[in-house]
């Protein structure tokens, strides 16, 4: 078995650990035992080809990582749109207890409401509000 045979081996065997573990990581040190196989290809030394596959894993792993660091931290589910449907979604306020709350109906079901501001009880008026978050059974509104 040629040493090119070798290292496209032990590259299928990562990505298939990667598909098994779901760990992406493992599929940048893939990429480096690929090159490894294709310096092997080449012609380059055993010494050169793991001096490849080192630089070329350790190398993506490091520029992955910097990138997954660069982005925003993703939304909690009770804020994001794209996790709760009902964000977004307008519902009609009666009125408001003393208490800064009030109870709705929405989506055919009873809903018990807050305001965003709850602190603020001037602003709260009856009429159409927007959810902006969902905790549990109770909308967190603002007037739209």
């Amino acid at each position: 078995m040629t040493q090119s045979s070798i290292w496209w081996l032990l590259a299928a065997g990562a990505v298939a650990i990667e598909l098994i573990t779901g760990t992406f990581y493992l599929l940048m040190i893939a990429l480096g035992l690929a090159a490894a196989a294709s310096a092997s290809h080449v012609g380059a030394s055993s010494a050169m080809q793991f001096i490849i596959a080192a630089l070329v894993g350790s190398g993506s792993v490091l520029v992955w990582r910097s990138i997954k660091k660069k982005q925003p931290a993703p939304l909690a589910a009770s804020v994001n749109s794209d996790v709760n449907l009902d964000i977004g979604g307008t519902v009609q306020v009666e009125h408001w207890q003393p208490d800064g709350t009030s109870t709705v109906s929405y989506r055919g079901a009873t809903w018990s409401v807050v305001h965003r501001n709850a602190q603020a009880m001037a602003t709260h008026t009856a009429g159409a509000h927007r959810i902006v978050e969902v905790i549990g059974s109770r909308l967190i509104l603002e007037k739209i």
